[in-house]
């Protein structure tokens, strides 16, 4: 276990870097899944640099979020692309009744449009990989490996403690949006929803970080948290589909053809996000119900000689 509350921060800043460049060669090989994988490196990366943040110097580290916020954004490109793609095509044969011709034609503007697309966002990625900017970023990352910049007081003490405290951060941050949810209609129900679904992701990649100091709590609470994210995430997709029928329907319609098909389409995407959100006042209740991570004091105790007072401290509650 490391000690130090900075040490703890960079090892888990470095596991996801080792995502990261794992990722990168699947990605240059176009291989199933690959884009996702490293884009969701990119993003925990980018959350425990956030969640953790009070541990580096501000500069560099905002520097660093840029350039991965940079990355995602990129890679994003495609990885929506290729959702939209799979999803269509899971659409168009489920709902399609209304002969061969006219499913080939509607597969055609929704799934092909989708990966022509995806083509020309992958081909971006690859520009990206190969250029200076994603070079430096690299290069960066080797350096936060090698030479952190910890702030020297903050970094020295006990991971328990710290780690204890951003956990604690992370989930107010959730609850406290969760909490404005029936204050809000319309689309500025969803965006806020989105934002719920986004903290999720931020407390669940902070809880998975502290795992290896906190302990089987952590992790606990962190899946709890992906529970969430699941759900809205669900909810999220279909929304954005729907949202793209409903484009292409509008397109069909001012070349002189049918939108019947899109809005059956559509009206089956209305009905998933209807579904999947059905889902979230349970998983939301349980991250509540089981909100409070108990630090056990082994924790403190293995932490405790890199303390800088060098006493125990006692036990923790994250609530």
């Amino acid at each position: 276990m490391t000690a130090t509350a900075g040490a703890a921060a960079v090892t888990a800043l470095g596991e996801d870097t080792d995502r990261l460049l794992a990722a990168e060669p699947e990605v240059r090989a176009d291989a199933p899944d690959s884009v996702h994988q490293m884009r969701v490196a990119t993003r925990r990366l980018r959350s425990v640099l956030r969640s953790y943040g009070t541990l580096f110097e501000a500069e560099p580290a905002a520097a660093l979020g840029a350039e991965l916020k940079w990355l995602a954004g990129v890679l994003g490109e495609a990885r929506d692309a290729e959702v939209r793609a799979e999803r269509f095509a899971a659409l168009v044969q489920a709902h399609s009744s209304h002969g061969t011709v006219r499913r080939d034609a509607l597969g055609t503007r929704l799934v092909r449009a989708e990966r022509d697309r995806y083509a020309a966002a992958h081909a971006a990625v690859l520009d990206a990989l190969d250029g200076e900017r994603y070079a430096a970023l690299h290069a960066e990352l080797a350096r936060w490996r090698s030479g952190p910049p910890l702030l020297p007081n903050r970094s020295q003490l006990p991971a328990p403690q710290v780690f204890a405290g951003v956990l604690r951060a992370d989930r107010k941050r959730l609850t406290k949006k969760a909490g404005r949810l029936d204050t809000v209609s319309g689309a500025e129900r969803i965006e806020l929803l989105h934002d719920i679904r986004k903290s999720a992701k931020r407390l669940r990649y902070s809880c998975e970080a502290a795992t290896e100091t906190i302990g089987d709590a952590a992790a606990a609470a962190g899946d709890r948290a992906k529970k969430v994210q699941s759900v809205l995430g669900d909810h999220r997709d279909a929304v954005e589909s729907r949202d793209a029928i409903l484009e292409r329907a509008r397109q069909a319609e001012a070349e002189g053809g049918s939108r019947r098909i899109y809005a059956e389409l559509a009206k089956a995407e209305k009905k998933a996000a209807k579904k999947a959100l059905s889902r979230y006042p349970e998983a939301l209740a349980k991250l509540k119900e089981h909100g409070h991570v108990r630090v056990p004091a082994a924790a403190f105790a293995k932490a405790g000689a890199a303390a800088s007072n060098g006493n125990r401290p006692a036990a923790a509650d994250v609530s």
